[in-house]
């Protein structure tokens, strides 16, 4: 019986002093303290075998999938389907007193959170998702190297792949979310189908 896993890594904190949701938004960089989170989680895949190693294309997460290259040897590969969700608030603040969503003129958008309506519904979040842990499970077994693979991605996509592994509706409440930054969420594939997912945090004391 042959095993793969396939492990989906969080960014680090990011440079945000306006605390705006910047989303997609290029120009955002990892904090020196997410430069440490991504080290320390880079850190903990030393030994592993890991034969694959790709990334969203936005700047946090690739400063975050350099030291997992240096850790592993692998090269990172740039995918698009491992992107943050898309999201119509992008470039506002959008959390407490001073959140620009007190304002009417965005409340349509809020119409159904299920989807969610104000930006990428998480069906789609999660088709692309899968798309690119197939690829990645496909390129591990193939490989020589080792049969690990390591996806550096975002907070909603990751926790839309953590739903659906544990049979749970799409759609939820973001105050439950467990996917800290650097955390990992490993995906542990058997003869190619998924029997279990784990989660660590390698950098919490960080």
């Amino acid at each position: 019986m042959s095993t793969t896993i396939v492990h989906l890594v969080r960014h680090g904190e990011v440079y945000n002093p306006a605390k705006i949701l910047y989303g997609r938004m290029p120009g955002y960089h990892l904090s020196s303290r997410g430069q440490s989170q991504a080290a320390r989680t880079a850190q903990s895949f030393r030994g592993h075998e890991v034969a694959y190693l790709a990334a969203s294309p936005l700047e946090r997460v690739q400063e975050t999938a350099a030291p997992l290259s240096e850790v592993t040897g692998c090269e990172v590969r740039t995918d698009e389907a491992l992107l943050e969700a898309g999201n119509r608030f992008e470039g506002l603040r959008t959390k407490g007193l001073r959140s620009q969503l007190w304002n009417p003129v965005r409340w349509p958008l809020m119409v159904n959170p299920a989807l969610p309506s104000w930006g990428e519904h998480y069906s789609a979040i999660l088709e692309r998702m899968r798309g690119a842990i197939e690829r990645a499970r496909a390129a591990a077994e193939a490989s020589a190297a080792g049969s690990e693979a390591i996806l550096v991605t975002h907070q909603l996509p990751i926790v839309t792949v953590q739903r659906w592994a544990a049979g749970k509706p799409l759609a939820h409440n973001p105050a439950a979310r467990r996917c800290d930054l650097a955390s990992v969420t490993s995906l542990i594939f058997r003869d190619g189908r998924l029997v279990e997912h784990r989660y660590s945090e390698p950098a919490q004391e960080i």
